[in-house]
């Protein structure tokens, strides 16, 4: 959640919402707390329904005029006044504690309510001017979990500090109480002071529509009333998440005045602060529940919690009555806050988002009349109950039957929340969603939504994105499926045949223009190469016309999971080790009468966005080897003519050791290597990977003055070579024994002594034994993703050579790619014989397969094509990547052919 206190003027907006929360807070536990110790029974459950009444009162009689006045005047201003109100209302009620006067202190509860109601519609809209669409779910967590520890602070230190006042003191009544606990007004005073001043700290964002007026007379005869409800019932999302949040907060207000009771008749606890901190576990429940929901919901709304939430709701208050000792309450409250988190965070993220931009003070005033009015009527039917003799297990039943039928209703309603929630429980393990660019959904209005089509699921993980409801266009013989017809019926999806396709699309134009989302894949098929395919036209005719714009998006991540066309070898590279991101990425909206051609590059340029969002969650090169080695530990991994063949394990033990050697030879960043394509040269590079350094293998084709060039450029102190691999150049006329005299060579021969066999056994044995995590820990240094891993250089053949940084991310990026392209299978084996210091044998022939676990064959020299041949053959290798030159010599050489 820090990014969201980078945004400026967050950290004071959410100071004051923390301040203002412990004030209400505070005079409303010492008003319980004195009706607590004084009254018993009916009578107590009547009174804290009354106070807890007083404080939703408010919200029902200003609700119309505090959102004009969050819509009319900048909303900055709206907290500062507020905050005024409140040191005034503080004042006051410190001076009634003074003289006693319970009554009035009481009436106060009202008053400070009412500033708080005044200023609510402004506190909740300022969030999506604050922090934008994108951020809504996570800022609104960030409000909730912070409302929630304020609550939860208010509610420990006003019952310790009450009970601390009244100890070792005869209680005489209320307003003895309220003498004795008096300096606790003057922390109420303070605090509201503090609130004041962060709110002049809070900046003005967006402008705001002055010419809006107030009319008196409409207000007293209730016309404002109706306009503002019509503006929620006429938008059903917004209504529906209005109505789940309003029945979760009236079971809280009930649990609120029932508990107490309950837990001094049944459980015989008399300690305010026991009772009070019992309760208050619910908050903190919320505030964790908030923070998880805002979490999962960083980048979009997570509708799959909300079923979750309700049927957890529902399942606590079926055992309450069970519990008989308040350690087992308190987990239980914790359990229901948790649960409320996770409804709470969806629904305030929906209502917020469906709302336009000049209405949505007046919607969220509105939702603060619909939800204080249910909360009002629950605790008058409380107060009713309790009159006529119902206890509080018997509210407890009522309130379990209530909470199972909003869940039943909420399912009902909102069916794309199972949805959500389906899916989320089958790819959960695997995969976590990132949306980009929901800004350009917009509220209201009809969208037709065009993207890729990668997998089997696509259709639910864009619903998942989406916070509104979409009607999918189906395939006919899919959705005639008996045992889906009535599923794909729920969510209202359009079936399309290509002999009678004429119905479906004027289905599609006719629910665009009510304003409906619709969604259909234009190119007609699920992709087999993982790329775009063409795109067909039958869109166009749907559209023609249609009051509506085109959303387009696009999916990656899918290719490779196991609900794609990919490879079964694609497929077991993509779905281990850690989560892996689904990104729905969605572009600017698009004329209603976008081609076909355009669409197409629309997309395709959120491909790119979306590739490179990906690029920067990947690993470095050093966690990604040891992940695929542990994976591969007894398997092939790597093998030539000298060394023969690794597994997994033995190279990744070669590899550790190796990089002991580096780390106490090269303290330097830059090392070089004149080292062929072989296991010696793959080892050599991946040890100095996992010390964090930069790899410089040198290109031992060039002139001597553009070798010497090069390694004065990147600042190579350290060349490793092999004594063999010199001998072999100064046969061929390449004699560089004595070609860099300001580095140091270091021969791989000379330091193999330096590996003793007790050494390399115990690193075998913690490679075999040791978790993946724990290696990376050990023996790999933790780098950023943009830091350097390799320079190469080119020949030198245009004057001096020139050098290019390549970072972990290009790399990874580059391999990640190819292995894709590939669609790469059980049976792929690479055969790497392009130079260490050629850009694609390092990255494609070396990187690549060690990093996707393919196995590779490496040979020393490019232009031996018969060896390389052999090789081909021995190892069924089935990828050869060469230049135009070398391949020309597999042409030409018949010994190759058979």
């Amino acid at each position: 959640m820090a990014y969201l206190l980078k945004i400026r003027g967050f950290l004071p907006y959410i100071t004051v919402v923390f301040l203002n929360a412990f004030v209400d807070l505070g005079h409303k536990i010492i008003i319980q707390n004195t009706i607590f110790k004084i009254y018993d029974g009916q009578e107590q459950i009547i009174l804290t329904a009354i106070v807890n009444a007083l404080i939703l009162l408010p919200f029902v009689l200003v609700m119309t005029p505090s959102g004009f006045c969050s819509d009319k005047f900048p909303k900055n201003k709206v907290i500062r006044f507020s905050a005024w109100v409140a040191v005034v209302v503080t004042l006051f009620i410190t001076l009634f504690y003074y003289l006693g006067w319970f009554w009035p202190a009481f009436a106060l509860t009202f008053i400070l309510a009412l500033q708080s109601a005044f200023y609510s519609p402004a506190k909740y809209g300022y969030i999506k001017e604050l922090v934008g669409k994108e951020n809504l779910a996570g800022a609104n967590g960030m409000v909730q979990a912070t409302t929630t520890i304020a609550i939860l602070a208010g509610i420990f230190l006003f019952s310790i500090m009450f009970e601390r006042f009244l100890s070792n003191t005869t209680i005489d009544g209320a307003s003895s109480i309220l003498q004795n606990i008096a300096p606790v007004g003057w922390g109420l005073v303070l605090f509201s002071l503090v609130e004041l001043c962060f709110a002049y700290a809070i900046p003005q964002t967006q402008a705001v529509d002055e010419s809006m007026t107030f009319d008196l007379s409409a207000y007293l005869k209730g016309r404002y009333y109706k306009i503002n409800m019509s503006a929620v019932f006429d938008r059903e999302i917004i209504f529906l998440s209005i109505v789940g949040l309003s029945i979760f907060w009236a079971i809280s207000q009930v649990m609120l005045a029932t508990f107490p009771a309950y837990a001094k008749e049944a459980m015989g606890i008399s300690n305010v602060v026991i009772i009070q901190g019992t309760m208050a576990c619910a908050g903190i429940g919320i505030m964790l529940g908030s923070i998880l929901a805002a979490r999962i919901s960083r980048s979009h709304i997570e509708t799959g919690m909300i079923p979750i939430g309700s049927a957890g709701i529902a399942l606590c208050l079926l055992i309450l009555p069970g519990l008989d000792n308040e350690y087992l309450q308190a987990i239980n409250f914790l359990a229901w806050g948790i649960f409320g988190g996770f409804l709470l965070i969806p629904l305030n993220a929906m209502m917020q988002f469906h709302a336009e931009e000049d209405e949505l003070g007046r919607i969220l005033a509105a939702n603060n009349l619909i939800q204080n009015a249910v909360m009002l009527c629950f605790l008058g039917l409380t107060v009713l109950f309790a009159f006529y003799g119902i206890g509080s297990l018997g509210l407890f039943s009522i309130l379990f039957v209530v909470a199972v039928g909003g869940t039943i209703y909420t399912v009902y309603r909102l069916p794309q929340s199972m949805i959500r929630l389906i899916i989320s429980y089958i790819i959960g393990n695997k995969y976590r969603l990132q949306v980009l660019g929901l800004k350009n959904m917009p509220e209201t209005g009809g969208v037709l939504m065009l993207g890729n089509h990668i997998s089997w699921i696509d259709w639910a993980i864009v619903q998942m994105a989406s916070p509104r409801p979409i009607r999918f266009v189906m395939i006919r013989n899919i959705y005639e499926r008996w045992y889906l017809r009535w599923f794909l019926n729920i969510f209202n999806v359009i079936p399309i045949s290509s002999g009678a396709s004429r119905s479906a699309l004027q289905e599609v134009h006719d629910s665009l223009n009510k304003g409906d989302v619709v969604c259909l894949f234009p190119e007609g098929t699920i992709s087999r190469t993982g790329q775009l395919s063409k795109f067909q036209h039958g869109y166009e005719k749907a559209a023609e016309d249609a009051n509506a714009i085109i959303l387009p998006f696009y999916l990656r991540g899918l290719w490779g999971s196991w609900f794609s066309r990919s490879s079964e070898k694609l497929k077991d590279l993509r779905n281990t080790g850690i989560k892996h991101d689904i990104i729905v990425a969605f572009g600017q909206q698009l004329p209603i009468d976008t081609s076909a051609d355009d669409l197409k590059r629309h997309i395709f340029e959120l491909s790119i966005d979306s590739w490179e969002h990906y690029t920067e969650q990947l690993p470095t090169i050093g966690p990604a080897f040891i992940d695929t080695a542990k994976r591969n530990s007894g398997e092939f991994m790597i093998a030539d003519p000298i060394s023969g063949t690794l597994t997994g394990s033995k190279f990744l033990t070669s590899v550790i050791c190796f990089s002991r050697l580096i780390r106490k030879y090269s303290p330097e960043q830059n090392i070089g290597f004149l080292l062929p394509t072989s296991i010696a040269g793959s080892i050599a590079n991946m040890a100095a990977i996992l010390q964090g350094k930069t790899v410089v293998n040198l290109n031992f084709t060039a002139n001597r003055e553009a070798l010497q060039a090069s390694v004065t450029k990147a600042g190579i102190k350290s060349i490793y070579t092999s004594h063999k691999f010199i001998e072999k150049l100064a046969k061929k006329g390449v004699d560089l024994g004595d070609a860099f005299p300001d580095s140091q060579l270091i021969y791989m021969e000379d330091l193999k002594p330096e590996i003793n066999k007790i050494t390399s056994l115990l690193t075998f044995i913690f490679v075999l034994v040791f978790p993946a995590g724990l290696l990376k820990l050990l023996y790999c240094k933790k780098v950023s993703i943009n830091s350097p891993a390799a320079i190469l250089f080119s020949s030198g053949s245009e004057g001096l050579p020139k050098g290019v940084v390549l970072s972990h991310r290009n790399i990874m990026a580059n391999l990640k790619q190819i292995s894709g392209m590939l669609n790469v299978q059980d049976t792929d084996v690479v055969m790497a014989s392009l130079p260490l210091f050629h850009a694609f044998g390092l990255t494609v022939t070396t990187f690549m397969p060690l990093i996707e676990g393919i196995p590779m064959i490496c040979h020393p020299d490019p232009s031996d094509t018969v060896n390389i041949a052999k090789a081909i053959a021995k190892y069924r290798a089935t990828f050869l990547c060469s230049t135009s030159t070398f391949l020309r010599l597999y042409i030409k050489n018949k010994r190759i052919h058979p």
